[in-house]
């Protein structure tokens, strides 16, 4: 298994945790607050956007997952289909740091076996795969919902590229969408130049946008 650069635990201006990566001096989340962040972005602007039943999630950067937790918390009677591909998953040790031990769903959700469905919950079924963004090559339309929660382009240009979007636009399926907190021009046209049609919505706070990009 690949190994990550040094994280230490962090608490964001909700309280909630977060990591800090010094490396690249990025924080997993806003440190404006996580919590809040991961519920705009990805909860309200991207699953609660979505009717699919099952809803197939692709999530780029499983990080602390926040994402998933809170999706499985949300869904209500819906099913889920969730991938979270992450290339570098929080070490055991650094799970017990973050998450309280009662927790147990969003425990279950990082210390998953790689390369395994597995079911979290009733109707919740989750899958990580430990792999590099650039070279995930999936089957088309195989998702109806991207969760694109990767570092800031300043710190990985090289995950925001028109080949990266190019490849996400390929495994949604038609009236699938894909979010995420960032919002700049760059990325917006990597976005358009894939065949999305891209959405500015407000962000969360501390920041003015955030980007819906959908595929009609």
């Amino acid at each position: 298994m690949p190994t990550a650069s040094p994280r230490h635990l962090a608490v964001s201006a909700d309280g909630s945790p977060t990591l800090w990566v010094p490396e690249l001096d990025e924080h997993y989340h806003s440190i404006h607050g996580a919590l809040t962040e991961s519920q705009h972005v990805f909860i309200d602007a991207g699953f609660k956007a979505i009717s699919a039943d099952p809803v197939r999630i692709l999530e780029v950067g499983l990080g602390t997952g926040l994402n998933a937790a809170l999706t499985l918390q949300q869904r209500e009677d819906r099913r889920v289909e969730y991938t979270a591909l992450e290339k570098f998953p929080l070490t055991a040790e650094e799970i017990n740091a973050l998450v309280p031990e009662e927790d147990t769903d969003t425990r279950n959700i990082l210390g998953a076996p790689a390369a395994q469905r597995i079911c979290i919950a009733p109707g919740f079924e989750f899958s990580l795969l430990v792999e590099d963004l650039r070279s995930y090559a999936p089957d088309d339309r195989q998702f109806d919902l991207i969760y694109f929660d990767a570092f800031a382009p300043s710190a990985q240009p090289e995950l925001w590229t028109d080949e990266i979007f190019a490849n996400m636009f390929r495994v949604l399926s038609p009236g699938g969408a894909l979010v995420t907190y960032c919002a700049k021009g760059v990325v917006k046209r990597s976005m358009k130049a894939a065949g999305f049609e891209v959405e500015r919505l407000p962000g969360p706070p501390r920041k003015r946008e955030m980007t819906r990009a959908w595929k009609r």
